[in-house]
């Protein structure tokens, strides 16, 4: 009788193991494999961690107080919405080549974002100082002072297009690696703000020029481009993106916690349907969305993201194994930017490609954009302006001057300068204030 039970319950435990996988969705793996797993070697020592406050600016005379807390806070990261030990969004431990276990940076860095003081996957980190944090993580790690090239010119947005640029140049088609860089003509002056990835459910193609299909796994891969991975690993983790794929499309954008006033909603919601939806949609149960690309000449924002991503390379892209075969998708020629869904638009700002307009309300009346500002890159409700719904911030009558740091000059937004233009998008302009309130109103329903 011992050995029939032991044989039905080794029996009922192989059946439980069955059901479980059945009952693991793509969704669900994905989830789990985005958030528990490390896909670059540590790039970063502990000790680089816990010294990286010695390269402040200015540097503290001993190390703060709630350190983890502090560090957050300087480089404009979010505490974790998931198990991650101490570290916040974006740092999780690794194994090392060169050493043994230290940290790395993964793909919350910049798309784990925070609103009201909550975390979220997927939202875009508009407070991230990427720059300072690589340079400092560097500096205490490795004593390497300097980056290839810059990283982010402005605090909340970041150099992407020239990221893949830089990786890219070190490999051949096949991603073997390259000794010599080919010269793919990298730019860092694009600006770019980071996209919520709940929206990728609705859109054909990705990136603000829509220049990529939404299908393509390969695509949101290019971030494991670093020399410690080799072209083996990339085919070996195709499946495993797959399913991360499928877990940022279920992704749903967080309700508007704050009163609405529903009524002027609903005159918002008739006013936007006929002036707005024939680029961004409409929404509600029976939603439609045009995945309309709007020429950049129609349009007229800033053109350096447009432009920044070079025919050449394209070209090498297109001969790689990220658009070859079963799997690949081509880059395609922009012809201007991807007007995206607006849903949970009350929780992405700033607005723009590339953050220039800290408010929906700036979004529809270009007179009242604010031309030099700064803001507090902290995400609380004390933050956040409920009425023109976006940050607040506080605006300056001139550029910094010289004797200002560099930290502290990214935390300026000078729309005069190359890639950060606040111009274009003057479609709303033509509405009155008590339209331009109600279409406000409305877009915190979504």
């Amino acid at each position: 009788m011992k050995q029939v039970g032991l044989i039905l319950g080794v029996m009922s435990l192989f059946v439980t193991q069955i059901a479980g996988q059945t009952s693991d969705t793509p969704a669900e793996r994905g989830k789990q494999a985005l958030l528990t797993r490390a896909y670059n070697a540590a790039t970063w020592t502990f000790a680089g961690y816990e010294n990286a406050w010695k390269h402040w600016q200015p540097a503290p005379a001993k190390q703060p107080a709630d350190y983890d807390k502090a560090f957050r806070d300087y480089y404009g990261l979010h505490a974790a919405s998931y198990e991650s030990g101490r570290y916040p969004m974006g740092l999780r431990e690794a194994q090392g080549l060169l050493f043994g276990k230290g940290l790395t940076s993964d793909c919350m860095l910049c798309h784990g974002g925070s609103i009201f003081g909550k975390s979220y996957v997927g939202l875009g980190n508009a407070s991230l100082d990427i720059h300072a944090l690589f340079l400092d993580l560097n500096r205490a790690s490795t004593k390497v002072g300097k980056l290839p090239f810059t990283f982010s010119r402005v605090r909340g947005t970041s150099e992407a297009g020239g990221f893949a640029t830089f990786l890219l140049s070190y490999r051949e088609p096949d991603l073997s690696l390259r000794l010599a860089p080919l010269d793919l003509d990298l730019r860092d002056d694009l600006c770019e703000d980071v996209p919520a990835w709940w929206l990728l459910k609705k859109k054909k193609t990705m990136y603000h020029t829509g220049t990529v299909d939404a299908r393509s796994v390969r695509s949101i891969m290019q971030f494991m481009l670093v020399p410690t991975n080799s072209a083996a690993t990339f085919a070996k983790e195709e499946a495993t993106f797959a399913d991360i794929r499928q877990y940022i499309v279920s992704l749903e954008a967080p309700k508007y916690p704050l009163p609405i006033d529903r009524g002027l909603a609903d005159k918002g919601r008739t006013i936007f349907n006929k002036t707005c939806s024939q680029c961004h949609g409409t929404y509600g149960d029976n939603w439609t969305y045009p995945n309309k690309h709007v020429p950049i000449d129609d349009v007229g924002t800033d053109r350096n993201r447009f432009i920044g991503l070079s025919r050449r390379l394209a070209e090498h892209y297109n001969k790689s194994w990220f658009s070859q075969g079963e799997g690949g998708y081509k880059s395609m020629e922009p012809v201007g930017y991807q007007a995206p869904p607006l849903d949970g638009v009350w929780a992405t700002a700033p607005y723009f490609h590339n953050g220039a307009v800290p408010t929906i309300h700036d979004v529809l009346n270009s007179k009242s954009r604010p031309k030099i500002y700064t803001r507090s890159f902290t995400t609380g409700e004390t933050d956040y302006d409920a009425v023109k719904v976006g940050w607040k911030v506080h605006i300056l009558d001139k550029r910094p001057d010289a004797a200002v740091s560099d930290y502290e000059r990214r935390k300026i937004y000078d729309t005069t300068q190359p890639g950060r233009g606040n111009q274009g998008h003057t479609f709303g302009d033509d509405l009155s204030d008590e339209q331009r309130r109600a279409v406000v109103e409305y877009l915190k329903t979504l």
